[in-house]
């Protein structure tokens, strides 16, 4: 079997599946989070919907899912768990900038 192209090691964690150890830890991490009351309505691998604006409005309408999504307070938090190497991809710097462009009201962070 071929090497994974980043060396990532899928992994799951309470039935769930995630594409790294170092995701995996960071769910770890949220859980306990969550359970001091930290942080609440976690979810893992929640979807959004991504829409470039042209000239007659929307369009486009790929999907974009996130690690994580919780609430901070008052405020909704998306988390992506990412590899340096995985930063610096034009895919990912794309949808990274959908995102935000698509969701301002979101505090998006990379973990």
């Amino acid at each position: 079997m071929r090497p994974r192209k980043y060396r990532n090691q899928p992994t799951h964690i309470d039935g769930l599946r995630f594409d790294s150890r170092k995701e995996g830890r960071r769910y770890g991490e949220l859980k306990l989070l969550a359970r001091a009351g930290e942080i609440d309505g976690l979810e893992v691998h929640p979807v959004f919907k991504l829409f470039a604006h042209g000239p007659d409005g929307p369009v486009g309408g790929r999907r974009y899912t996130a690690d994580f999504r919780y609430r901070e307070g008052n405020k909704d938090v998306v988390e992506d768990v990412k590899s340096e190497p995985t930063k610096r991809t034009e895919a990912y710097r794309l949808r990274r900038w959908l995102f935000l462009a698509n969701y301002p009201h979101i505090d998006f962070r990379e973990v």
